[in-house]
């Protein structure tokens, strides 16, 4: 077994575990202070999520096991999204299912690429992780011009700031694993593709569409 043996997949999984609930009790704790902003919260578990898979690429997390963790927190999610037992998570003023398509993404991304293309599978998760969570929290904050795709609210503020989150997470992929990644002039093709295809977020399909497509990118360009 990978990572050291049983007590290192252990390791990883309580460090994994450690991360996430210290992300859900930040969650709420921006829930208590900010109750009006019911999307910041979410937001903060939506961001904070993402480096959970770095935690278990830099501990070598056995295939199995990220992939149950992965499908597990999935589940939770289901529950949560039906039952609101997290609200800080969960609870904004329309009907999503982006943290379940979330977690979906990331449990799929573990089955198609874990371990033999790890930074495949961050790419995917960071760029949503980062370029989504900016996007979220900048584009209702800063006035710009909007629109609607699918009846979902989109603005320039908001694009851009998934445009420029997405480079950015690219970008620190391709610093942690320069062998496993692709040529510098591509990263930025790959953020518009995320970018166009997060125009399309019908109740958070994307949260599923874009970490699958980066992925797919990533590792045929590398």
């Amino acid at each position: 077994m990978a990572g050291g043996g049983w007590l290192g997949q252990v390791l990883g999984v309580g460090v994994a575990l450690l991360w996430l609930s210290l992300v859900a009790a930040l969650a709420l704790a921006v829930r208590q202070r900010w109750p009006e902003q019911r999307e910041w919260s979410r937001k903060v578990a939506h961001i904070g999520a993402g480096p959970v898979l770095l935690i278990a690429w830099g501990l070598n997390l056995d295939r199995w096991i990220a992939i149950g963790a992965a499908a597990l927190v999935t589940l939770l999610a289901l529950l949560n999204h039906r039952r609101r037992l997290l609200p800080a998570i969960e609870d904004v003023d329309r009907h999503s299912f982006g943290t379940v398509a979330y977690g979906a993404s990331i449990t799929l991304l573990l089955m198609l690429w874990w371990p033999w293309h790890q930074a495949a599978a961050a790419a995917g998760v960071l760029v949503m992780a980062l370029g989504d969570g900016l996007a979220g929290l900048l584009g209702p904050l800063i006035p710009s011009p909007c629109w609607r795709v699918f009846g979902e609210r989109r603005s320039l503020v908001g694009t851009a700031a998934m445009a420029g989150g997405s480079l950015l997470a690219l970008a620190s992929v391709a610093a942690l694993a320069p062998q496993a990644s692709p040529e510098a002039w591509s990263l930025p093709l790959i953020a518009l593709a995320a970018t166009a295809l997060e125009q399309v977020a019908w109740q958070g399909v994307d949260n599923l569409s874009v970490p699958l497509l980066v992925a797919v990118l990533w590792h045929a360009l590398a």
